[in-house]
């Protein structure tokens, strides 16, 4: 009988992949994106904490880096062919489980309700939209996406969650040395905590397109408030990000174990 990590990975024996799902090759998309990303965003010469205050930085800083990120990204996963299982969950958790998510959004959008946009300029408006919609495609594909198909190929699911988190976390890390200093390593904590949210929402709604569009909505609405002086989303992420850390583990060991209860019942 096929176990609950056989059975996440049942998209790699799908025999309409190109290449075979392998944790080396999701590890090897995730550096190339790195690669890619952080290149441009040295060529461009932005510091991180400037991105956001101007139609400059957000052109260089955000959109073009995206940008670059993006031609990597669709060819990573074209070549590869794993479209389907990245972007479709076979196995969803509870609806509930959605909690996080819902709240995450709610923020986002009560941080915009709020947040002062009298220097957000129309051009600025449109560099926003097209780098949120390129943030969630890209860094969730890579990550929820990329890692999450070639994780399964070795580790449980707890093992996935952790390990693609963890790999999120740290892509924030070079961030240091781009004008965040010591407090990219906060950045990196939160990144760890929101990135296991975003997980959430793929499980939850079995799409990884519903955690696009959230990863897409927070930055969005991060980047438009860049010039207000009360910033909501960033006294309550901390907050939220220390609870779904706490939270997606025990929520995965409960469905392990109620996975093997109904292996035990089928088998009785």
């Amino acid at each position: 009988m096929m176990s609950t990590k056989k059975g996440l990975q049942q998209e790699t024996l799908d025999p309409a992949l190109r290449v075979r799902p392998l944790v080396r090759w999701g590890v090897l998309a995730y550096f190339l994106y790195i690669a890619v990303f952080y290149g441009i965003y040295v060529l461009n010469g932005i510091d991180y904490t400037q991105v956001g205050e101007s139609e400059r930085t957000l052109l260089l800083g955000y959109v073009a880096t995206l940008s670059g990120g993006a031609i990597l990204t669709l060819t990573v996963v074209t070549i590869y062919g794993w479209w389907l299982p990245a972007l479709v969950e076979r196995q969803n958790l509870s609806r509930w489980t959605m909690t996080f998510p819902i709240i995450m959004a709610i923020i986002a959008i009560l941080n915009m309700l709020i947040g002062d946009f009298t220097r957000v300029t129309p051009l600025m408006w449109l560099y926003l939209v097209i780098g949120s919609i390129l943030v969630g495609f890209n860094e969730e594909m890579i990550h929820r996406g990329q890692l999450i198909v070639a994780l399964r190929s070795r580790f449980g699911e707890t093992g996935v969650w952790l390990l693609s988190t963890a790999m999120f976390a740290l892509f924030h890390l070079p961030g240091m040395f781009l004008g965040l200093g010591a407090g990219a390593l906060f950045q990196v904590v939160m990144a760890f905590g929101l990135g296991s949210i975003f997980y959430l929402a793929r499980r939850s709604t079995g799409s990884l397109v519903a955690s696009m569009f959230l990863h897409g909505l927070w930055d969005f609405s991060v980047f438009s408030t860049h010039n207000s002086s009360f910033h909501l989303a960033g006294i309550l992420a901390p907050l939220l990000a220390i609870a779904a850390a706490i939270t997606v583990p025990i929520i995965l060991r409960r469905e392990k174990r109620r996975d093997c209860m109904k292996r035990v019942n089928q088998v009785n």
